[in-house]
């Protein structure tokens, strides 16, 4: 039952509620607690940020990996990225959304912002590898945010292909407990104020509103969506598909039903979900994924 509106609210009921969406939003996004054990430089090591590779004819354009909220460019990555690496593409990983005297837990600024400085990295990868455009693949905010740069900063120009694995891309309600902000006056203030990228994911917020007052895609532009019906932080997880000319949206559970990723897995470790991120990347030699794609 929610509480009435009438009753006291007092300076620690507010930083309750909102201590309790960050632990459930760190809890429920990729890599958490992995990453302040692994250093960023594991990433040029295992493979992917390697400013000397250049895409081959097989597969010329370079993969860009983007990270969802909590993360960063090498925890949410460890296994997609020399996936990809191990099939031929040039791969990179950037980070984004700091924030002042946060280390390694990324995604957290304004989305708008990062948006600035995914358009920045992808320049620089454009220019170091010579190609023409690139294709974007992201987890969760790492699978929204991107739309931003390809509605409003003319990523369009410079992006082939879209991949979203679980993205938020209409906002979430966070299992319904971004309905409860209303009910603690000062939360959303201190959300705003402290974690500008978890108040901007709401459902509803004035940045969801600008991303979606515009049609879902942009025209050149090739769109996947990967989402899974456990997904426990975007919801409902429907809420994820797109629409749009040229648009594929994939369920998991329709590839492989006894399937059981949740919205951390889907993005970090589901080799199934990474043969359908395979086959949107290089659409002409796609194959059938299935439950036996967990071995390929």
């Amino acid at each position: 039952m929610l509480p009435r509106k009438r009753a006291p609210r007092t300076p620690r009921t507010r930083r309750t509620l909102a201590a309790l969406l960050l632990a459930v939003a760190a809890a429920a996004t990729p890599t958490a607690a992995a990453a302040a054990a692994t250093p960023t430089a594991a990433a040029p090591s295992r493979g992917w940020n390697d400013y000397s590779c250049k895409p081959s004819a097989a597969h010329p354009r370079p993969v860009v990996l983007v990270h969802g909220t909590f993360g960063n460019s090498v925890d949410n990555w460890l296994v997609l990225a020399p996936y990809l690496v191990n099939r031929g593409y040039c791969v990179f990983s950037l980070d984004y959304g700091q924030l002042p005297g946060v280390p390694l837990f990324n995604g957290l600024g304004p989305v708008d912002r990062s948006a600035g400085q995914l358009a920045v990295f992808v320049d620089k990868v454009l220019a170091s590898t010579g190609a023409a455009k690139a294709d974007l693949v992201g987890h969760s905010q790492g699978g929204m945010m991107p739309n931003y740069y390809l509605k409003f900063l003319g990523g369009a120009a410079k992006v082939n292909a879209m991949v979203g694995i679980a993205p938020d891309n209409h906002g979430t309600t966070l299992l319904g407990l971004t309905k409860l902000l209303p009910y603690f006056p000062g939360a959303e203030d201190l959300l705003n104020a402290n974690t500008p990228g978890l108040a901007d994911q709401v459902a509803g917020s004035p940045f969801i509103k600008k991303l979606n007052s515009l049609p879902d895609t942009v025209p050149g532009v090739r769109y996947t969506v990967i989402a899974t019906r456990y997904d426990e932080v975007v919801t409902p997880y429907r809420s994820q598909f797109l629409d749009g000319p040229d648009v594929r949206n994939i369920l998991l559970q329709d590839l492989c039903p006894v399937d059981l990723s949740e919205h951390v897995a889907i993005g970090t470790v589901d080799r199934i979900a990474y043969h359908e991120v395979a086959n949107a990347l290089d659409p002409a030699h796609a194959t059938p994924t299935t439950c036996a794609s967990a071995v390929g």
